[in-house]
């Protein structure tokens, strides 16, 4: 019998990349092939609510999956499946709705008429996960839900209160990857920093502690943080981290969304501007190497514009080595989609594009201060990679039949599109040939001075 042919289609955050390539493993296991859309018998869509213009994006996708060809099967799962379950069934009957991500292979094999062996699993995966997905590094997702309540946000709604994926379960994904020979995991989550997951004896572990338990109990190269809010970074962290050495990916995203005070606490923010400046002035005060990104909203209700040029100043200042600008995007349902005092759109623009140079020059002055330093670098597609601070990285001398792997490098230079160049120390990638040349980073160097 010929293997039916699935696609499928991830839209949203870094959160929903993680879950589609755990569905794209569990239909693989299911007994799917997994080809592009066009080719596709069956489409799945892993939909996002976090915006406006993504609920837009979500119904485009689905309506340019009925359109093709071959007349596919779409399966709707995610954010905007849980808020508004009818939405995208009414498109056409064939659209089926799946609010649960971890049944929707299941579900993709019914409607397809795969017959799963009674013992089949979705915790089954393959040991060629890094060929599935192409793909060098692998996300874990740890933890689900947030019990935040931010002003602007409607996730919570969609993903619900917070919960843990138990230790064990952890290790299980992280030693999937090493038998994958997969160099790089990242642990992800709705709300990461609010990770209390048990462990073998029922102990509640945090997200330092399971950081410490990965590196103690797998071999995996590299692990990544993924986002973290930044009242959830302290110092045992920051500890855990640099204990890793090496291992640990010297990169934090910490959501900014204001720099103004004022502006956080209209957005319910449980923090200050001062209060955030503080926590990257720990981070780098203990990791001089700390690459740090963040999300900052455009054009939020009662934004002046004292308060962006307060939060626009901020940015300056930290030389964030990426920037993730949003417009304002009002949620139904939500308090500041009532709030008064709402920002023109042709502002929110203008703001937003303020602040994505702001972005630019930031990022150039961050990747320019790496030239001279050492870092882990993931090779992607030839000699094409990404640092372990997230920057792109061109390592000149490396094979190009060394895609998939992690390597020691020595950063040399930036060109004119501040792309950075380097060459291998060792190509073993685990741990540099000189001691000396470790965490050569220069720290008493002036960040944040972008105008």
């Amino acid at each position: 019998m010929t293997r039916p042919f699935a696609s499928v289609v991830n839209l949203g955050c870094r959160v929903n990349r993680v879950e589609s390539d755990r569905i794209t493993s569990d239909l693989a296991s299911a007994g799917f092939a997994l080809v592009d859309q066009q080719d596709a018998d069956l489409i799945v869509i892993n939909t996002c609510a976090v915006t406006g213009e993504a609920e837009s994006k979500t119904r485009k996708a689905v309506r340019h999956a009925l359109g093709l060809p071959n007349e596919p099967i779409v399966i709707v799962t995610g954010c905007v499946v849980n808020l508004h379950p009818g939405e995208l069934t009414e498109l056409s009957p064939r659209v089926i709705a799946e609010p649960s991500k971890i049944d929707v292979a299941r579900t993709a094999a019914r409607a397809a008429g795969l017959s799963l062996r009674a013992d089949a699993s979705t915790d089954e995966h393959h040991d060629d996960l890094g060929d599935l997905l192409g793909r060098s590094r692998l996300g874990i997702k740890v933890q689900d839900g947030c019990n935040n309540r931010c002003s602007y946000c409607i996730v919570w709604k969609a993903r619900g209160p917070e919960r843990s994926v138990p230790v064990e379960a952890v290790l299980r994904q992280v030693r999937e990857a090493e038998r994958a020979d997969i160099p790089e995991v990242v642990l992800t989550g709705v709300n990461l920093g609010a990770y209390d997951g048990a462990d073998a004896e029922d102990s509640h572990v945090e997200i330092d502690e399971l950081l410490r338990i990965i590196l103690h109990e797998t071999d995996i190269p590299q692990v990544r943080l993924s986002s973290l809010e930044p009242m959830d970074v302290d110092e045992r962290l920051i500890d855990a981290m640099v204990a890793g050495g090496e291992r640990v990916a010297p990169f934090l995203h910490l959501p900014l969304q204001s720099g103004c005070t004022a502006t956080l606490e209209r957005m319910n923010r449980p923090y200050t501007a001062e209060q955030y400046e503080a926590t990257v002035a720990m981070i780098r005060g203990k990791m001089p190497a700390a690459s740090i990104s963040c999300d900052i909203i455009a054009g939020f209700p009662g934004e002046t514009e004292e308060e962006f040029a307060q939060s626009r100043a901020l940015c300056e200042r930290v030389g964030f080595s990426r920037m993730h600008v949003f417009r304002y995007s009002a949620r139904p349902g939500t308090p500041a989609a009532e709030a008064p005092d709402q920002v023109a759109s042709e502002v929110m623009a203008a703001r937003a594009s303020e602040l994505r140079a702001v972005a630019e020059l930031c990022a150039q002055a961050d990747a320019a201060l790496r030239v001279g330093t050492c870092e882990n670098a993931v090779l992607e597609y030839g000699n094409r990679g990404t640092l372990g601070s997230f920057h792109r990285v061109i390592v000149d001398d490396a094979p190009l039949d060394r895609a998939g792997s992690l390597v020691r490098v020595r950063i040399d230079a930036m060109d004119d599109r501040g792309t950075l160049h380097a060459h291998m120390l060792r190509c073993d990638g685990l741990r540099s040939h000189d001691a000396d040349l470790q965490n050569d980073y220069v720290p008493n160097l002036k960040r944040g001075a972008v105008r």
